[in-house]
């Protein structure tokens, strides 16, 4: 008899997300366990029960789901799940908090359909500037970009916070080119934001929700750029001129994307990955392995 494919979705919010829970039965959880307010302290006999009740083909029937609205609470249980695991007594594992992951890996997807990020050596002559750079899916876009070799300028209202990103992705990303960019609304010739946008391949916005980050006298300083996307589905739009359901739109020689024209991608990530899950008891599914299912859609 098959076991029953069960998910064990770990929660740091006090109540565990809906449309996580709705997305995984969609792909294939027959059994869904959730938990609400956890920690990495109370993520460990959760894992432990995880990992004791079934044995050999069986364990990769069990898999677990990290998610909640805190990006660094989520990573933070993520870690001690991974610590918890010994030897071969261990399930698969995802992490999609705040859908930062799948929306980043979404984004560059759809980046990548434009512009040759596949290529390491055309790659590394790519620049992109992310807008709300550091907040959850802004990092993420960041560390993915970096990753395919492009120079990544990380634009934030707040310069040491930009700069503090920069030198965490970083260290994860070894070789990796990011630049901080303060984005005051100072647009004038020779500012670091207004330099970055007119070097800039590809520009994403990824602030948060209802708030213009590039208006239209910054998208005029844009014209090199290739594909802007806008992450943000909220009135008004993270990039004045694009809306919500652009996908692959054609405006002023570039590729526009919002939010809902990402969104089909990132919902399909996310299935995929719950389905990833259940294929071994050893998947630990990350932004860069999100993406990877993303480019393998």
């Amino acid at each position: 008899m098959t076991a029953s494919r069960i998910l064990i979705q770990l929660d740091c919010d006090p109540q565990p997300s809906t449309f996580d829970a709705v997305v995984a039965v969609d792909a294939g959880a027959e059994v869904l366990l959730r938990h609400g307010n956890v920690t990495p302290e109370s993520a460990v006999p959760l894992v432990h029960g995880a990992m004791f009740t079934r044995g050999g083909a069986d364990l990769a029937s069990t898999a677990i789901f990290i998610g909640g609205s805190d990006v660094a609470a989520a990573e933070a249980v993520f870690q001690q799940v991974q610590k918890t695991f010994f030897g071969p007594m261990r399930v698969s594992v995802l992490l999609d908090p705040a859908g930062a992951n799948t929306t980043a890996a979404a984004a560059v997807v759809a980046a990548g359909r434009h512009l040759p990020l596949g290529d390491p050596t055309t790659a590394a002559t790519l620049r992109a500037v992310v807008l709300g750079g550091t907040g959850p899916v802004g990092q993420r876009v960041a560390r993915l970009l970096a990753r395919k070799g492009a120079t990544v300028a990380v634009a934030s209202r707040s310069l040491s916070r930009a700069s503090e990103v920069c030198g965490r992705i970083g260290a994860s990303v070894p070789g990796g080119r990011l630049e901080a960019v303060e984005a005051n609304g100072d647009l004038s010739p020779g500012t670091p934001l207004a330099t970055s946008l007119a070097a800039a391949d590809l520009i994403v916005a990824a602030g948060a929700a209802g708030v213009t980050l590039l208006a239209a006298a910054g998208r005029s300083l844009a014209g090199r750029a290739q594909v802007l996307i806008d992450v943000n589905a909220v009135p008004p739009a993270g990039i004045e001129g694009i809306m919500a359901t652009d996908k692959a739109r054609q405006d002023a020689g570039a590729f526009l994307y919002g939010a809902l024209g990402v969104g089909g991608t990132k919902m399909k990530i996310h299935r995929a990955a719950i389905r990833r899950l259940f294929a071994s008891n050893d998947a630990c599914l990350d932004a860069e392995d999100l993406l990877a299912i993303g480019e393998g859609l």
